[in-house]
Parts: C-alpha cells; sequence; structure tokens
C-alpha cells in the first residue's frame, strides 16, 4: 500500500475514537501491552514526561516540547488528534515521522494488527514508542489521548507526571462528577514518579493529594507556585503574529533556579497562562532531575511554539479582513475560555461558525454563548459530526438565530463574506471543525 491506502487501512479497519467515539475507548491496557511486547518492548527504551488533562494538555506537551528542542535535547512528542495528516501525531524535533516510516509500521505489522485486533489509537501508540525507540530520543512528551488510567499511553514509566486540570468532559466514560473525572486522570501518577498538577482546584485536589501519597509521589501544584501577569499583548518584530508579554515570578522562596523575568509567547489565547505555569514547573522538575535548561531557552522556545512544534487551532488568526480566529476549545472550560478571548477583541458585530459532535451533551455549552451574534451552523466532515440542521433547531432553543450551511468551508466562506470591517468572525465549538479551516 502507498500512503494514502495505508491511512486509509488504519481509518476504517480499526476502531477510531474521532470518527466512532466511545465505541473505539478500550477499557484496559491489554492490547496495547501486547501490541508493545511484539514490538520489543519500546515504551521502555527512551525517557518521558507524561501530559494529561481535561484542557490544556496539547498546548502544555507542545511548549515543553519547544522548550526541550531549544535547549539541545532530540526531542519526541507525541500527541491526539491530529488536524490535518495523521503523522501530525507523532514528531521529533517538530518534524513529523515521514510517510514510509507509517507505511513500514503497517506493512512489517499487519498480522499483528489482525491477531490482536488494536484500536486505532493503540495502535499509533505503538508506532510512536517504536519510532522513538528507534530514533534514540533524548526525552518524549506523551500526551494523554483520553482520561488516564487506562488511555493506551499508560504504559510507559515517565521521569514526570503533569496533569493539567479537570472538567466536564466525556463524562460517559470517565463519570459524571470531577471526582470520578480526576480518579480517571489520576490514574498516570506512578510510583515514586513527581506529579505536577497545573490547576489546584477545590473540587479536586484531595483526589490527587491522595492518590500521589498512596504511591509515594512527590506532588506540586502549579498554579501555588508560580505568578503570571499579561503585561500587553505586542507585534512580534520578526512577524506579523502577536505575542503575550507575560511576567514571570516563582513564588517558592526555595529555587535558585529564577529570578523574575519577561517571556513572549506566540500561542495568544489567555487561557495559555494557566498552561506556561503548569511548563515552568515541569521545567523546574526536569532542571532537578540533571536536565540543562537555560532562562533563554525558555524564552526563545515560548516565543515560537507553533514555529518549532507545528502546533495549531489555539487562539489562532486565520485572516485580516474581516477578522477570523478559530479555536479547538469544545467543552464548556473551553468555551469558557473561549468566550474570555472573544470578549476581550474590539468587534462590533460577532459571526459564529459552530460545528459540534452528536455524541456529547451540548447544552451547557449552548448556554454560555451570546445570543446577540449572528450563527453559521455547520457538520463536521466526520461519522460523529451533529448534523447541521439539527444543531440549529437545538441552538434555536437557546435564543442563538443563524442558518445552516452543507459544509465548515461555506458556512466560513458566507461568515466571511456577511463580515463588515470591524467585525469579528470566529470558528469553533469542535476541534473538528478547526481542522477543516486551519
Amino acid at each position: 500500500m502507498d500512503y494514502q491506502q495505508t491511512i486509509q487501512y488504519l481509518y476504517t479497519q480499526l476502531p477510531m475514537f474521532t470518527r466512532d467515539g466511545a465505541s473505539a475507548f478500550k477499557a484496559d491496557l491489554h492490547n496495547t501491552l501486547e501490541l508493545c511486547k511484539r514490538l520489543g518492548y519500546p515504551q521502555h527504551k527512551f525517557k518521558s514526561v507524561h501530559v494529561a488533562g481535561t484542557n490544556g494538555k496539547g498546548s502544555t506537551s507542545h511548549m515543553l516540547a519547544a522548550v526541550l528542542q531549544t535547549a539541545g535535547y532530540k526531542t519526541g512528542l507525541y500527541t491526539s488528534p491530529h488536524l490535518k495528516d495523521f503523522r501530525e501525531r507523532i514528531r521529533i524535533n517538530g518534524q513529523m515521522i515521514s510517510e514510509q516510516t507509517v507505511i513500514d509500521f503497517v506493512a512489517g505489522h499487519k498480522e499483528d494488527f489482525d491477531e490482536i485486533g488494536p484500536s486505532f489509537f493503540e495502535m499509533t501508540v505503538g508506532l510512536a514508542f517504536k519510532v522513538f525507540a528507534e530514533e534514540k530520543v533524548d526525552i518524549a512528551i506523551i500526551e494523554v489521548g483520553l482520561g488516564g488510567r487506562l488511555d493506551s499511553t499508560n504504559i510507559i514509566t515517565p521521569l514526570l507526571s503533569v496533569i493539567t486540570n479537570i472538567g466536564w468532559d466525556h463524562m460517559n466514560m470517565l463519570g459524571d462528577t470531577l471526582q470520578l473525572i480526576a480518579a480517571e486522570k489520576a490514574g498516570v501518577i506512578k510510583p515514586g514518579i513527581p506529579v505536577i498538577i497545573g490547576e489546584n482546584q477545590p473540587e479536586t485536589a484531595r483526589v490527587f493529594i491522595e492518590k500521589a501519597a498512596n504511591e509515594e509521589s512527590n506532588i506540586s501544584f502549579a498554579s501555588d507556585l508560580w505568578e503570571i501577569d499579561q503585561k500587553s499583548k505586542v507585534k512580534s518584530q520578526k512577524s506579523k503574529n502577536d505575542l503575550l508579554e507575560l511576567n514571570v515570578i516563582k513564588n517558592s522562596p526555595l529555587t535558585t533556579h529564577y529570578s523574575p523575568f519577561t517571556v513572549y509567547l506566540d500561542l495568544t489565547g489567555s487561557y495559555q497562562l494557566k498552561n506556561v505555569k503548569t511548563v515552568l514547573c515541569a521545567i523546574d522538575e526536569l532542571r532537578s532531575q540533571g536536565f540543562t535548561i537555560t532562562d533563554n531557552d525558555i524564552i526563545t522556545a515560548l516565543s515560537q511554539v507553533k514555529t518549532l512544534t507545528g502546533l495549531h487551532g489555539r487562539w489562532e488568526t486565520l485572516s485580516q479582513n474581516p477578522l477570523t480566529i478559530c479555536d479547538t476549545g469544545h467543552n464548556p472550560d473551553g468555551i469558557e475560555e473561549v468566550m474570555k478571548n472573544i470578549a476581550a477583541v474590539d468587534y462590533q458585530h460577532l459571526h459564529f461558525v459552530i460545528g459540534m459532535v452528536n455524541d456529547k451533551d451540548i447544552t451547557k455549552v449552548l448556554t454560555m454563548l451570546p445570543k446577540d451574534a449572528t450563527y453559521y451552523f455547520c457538520k463536521p466532515d466526520i461519522p460523529r459530526g451533529l448534523d447541521a440542521e439539527s444543531l440549529k433547531l437545538k441552538a434555536e432553543s437557546f435564543a442563538l438565530h443563524g442558518e445552516f450551511y452543507a459544509s465548515v468551508k461555506q458556512a466560513l466562506q458566507s461568515a466571511q463574506g456577511n463580515a463588515g470591517d470591524k467585525d469579528l468572525v470566529f470558528v469553533g465549538g469542535s476541534t473538528f471543525v478547526v481542522a477543516e479551516v486551519v
């Protein structure tokens, strides 16, 4: 098979969560362990950082990878889902793996797939771990796919575990309370391995403290250790992209690494301030384990995360006339952050291009959206996509009005065509909607 045939095989022969939803979620690690056994146990052949959380784990993973590769370490990065190309999921020093690598992996292990019956995600994890082992990366940043305890990535023994935050998402699989969701994500905490929690949330902190105590793991809450103030949004001298100017202050008197300093961040969503704290806390821990990472490495990397790692879709400007911005935030906490960022933009009227998936309760999200915007309802081009007309009818019950369109691109074209010079066009509601416009 050539690359396109190989990718088609992966998408159609194996369950894929982004396409099929909960039916692709495996409630144990047996298949991943068996596949990696046949691959020669690659998960034991490289150092890693494991990153879980409801929101922010992708941005946090990319920022950490950018800092480590800037510091001179050969850095693997495994994330999901991808936006455009399957190979976005597996990178080394920001570069996607080759098409031939994917072809060879599938061709060489198709018999194993037939015997084991792994899910799409289990197969992808096996490929990532095999590549990182063979390429002898110095360290790999491994993002959890869903949850933590039963996620296929949870067969690694990392140097450090990171959990960014806990919010309402995937309740049908992870639990219907924040404490139950936190317990699933706490499953990445390993015996004796330090863990960093990005946000100290009253509802869930005790879950992590007790799990860390049981595992005899040192626990830190990044939000308690760092103060970060957004000074301004400035134009980069090297590009047309905006940068967030941030003042960074370490609260703990125990550290010798940091004095107050300023960073310029090319990920300009205000929610990134939380993620930067988590990243800096993780860097502190890696430094204590012998990694050489200077403040200049941090400053350099954070100003060009998108260039270094290929990250897209986080409060990303698509065009200036009319101003068009997209963001992958899709659950209640993510939409809350999106609305904060929209509120900070100076515009006359909001044109909101929105699509969602059909296996989530979207009621809470719809209650959060502004009633004075014009909506352009669409269906992301995946089987899980919610029918655009159905979304329109549901939204109308919340006094959200607009038209539905046959595709995401048609909805965006209509929104941009209707927008005035001082209007804002926003595209979001689902990662898979953003994937069609970036």
